[in-house]
């Protein structure tokens, strides 16, 4: 991976169509348990299961061809030993082919991070405010203020000395994601950090206009296609109400045309 050059750019997807159109421009798109909230519905990423991952890892896998694809590893299915870790790491990998896989923590998840790699598990790290902590934080907070930020930077060190390839950092102050940048020799993958990143990751829904539950400030909104949706759909409704649809065009003739066109 590379850093200190061009930016890494990187997305998430979750389904094969969205899969399609962010591996023509990204470098990295990760398959986020943030599918929990922004496909089913969910409150957190706290409710989001490794057979859930499984899923959208594979429909997203059918949708690339250059992009390295990761895949979260989601609440619960690593916390409690390397083994375990290893054990839902391998499976994820197997049935989704995807290249590696990202998990949450710092220091305390440094022994983890270690254990996947000596056995062919590369491993994208995530400090910071990491979402399956939201508990633990009180809330999405911005981390890593005032004397808090030694913690992140030592979570950060920890991580990319235990082997992790690239880290996630995340909701922290600008300054201390640049000094952090400038002292870890992996690459840095922002998200609300600082354009001293040595990449940049977005939700997809969030930047296209599609999730609109909330708005975190680090979102920059280049399309809203939700409301072209909305408009979309209530012009069918209007269309259909009004019998304007089906129209001749779209039915088929009790007659075959010349040339074979029904």
């Amino acid at each position: 991976m590379r850093k200190g050059q061009t930016p890494l750019v990187c997305l998430t997807a979750y389904t094969t169509p969205i899969a399609r159109l962010v591996d023509r421009h990204c470098d990295i798109v990760l398959v986020g348990d943030s599918v929990g909230m922004v496909l089913h519905g969910l409150s957190s990423t706290l409710g989001v299961t490794l057979d859930m991952m499984i899923t959208h890892g594979q429909a997203v896998r059918r949708g690339l061809v250059r992009s390295l694809m990761v895949v979260d590893l989601p609440f619960g299915s690593y916390e409690e030993s390397p083994e375990q870790a290893f054990r839902n790491a391998a499976r994820l990998m197997a049935q989704t082919g995807c290249a590696a896989v990202k998990l949450e923590g710092g220091e305390k998840m440094a022994e983890t991070i270690r254990f996947l790699g000596a056995r062919g598990g590369p491993v994208m790290a995530h400090v910071g405010l990491t979402p399956q902590s939201v508990n633990t934080f009180g809330g999405y907070r911005v981390q890593g203020r005032g004397d808090d930020a030694e913690r992140i930077r030592r979570d950060a060190g920890a991580v990319t000395e235990a082997g992790a390839f690239s880290v996630v950092l995340e909701k922290v102050p600008e300054p201390l994601a640049k000094r952090i940048t400038a002292e870890i020799a992996v690459p840095t993958i922002g998200i609300g950090a600082s354009l001293a990143c040595d990449g940049q990751i977005l939700v997809s829904d969030d930047m296209l206009g599609l999730f609109s539950s909330f708005r975190p400030k680090f979102v920059k909104r280049y399309a809203e296609l939700g409301d072209h949706a909305d408009a979309a759909i209530a012009a069918y409704a209007a269309d259909l109400r009004e019998r304007r649809f089906p129209a001749a065009e779209h039915l088929y003739a009790n007659e075959t045309k010349a040339g074979g066109v029904t």
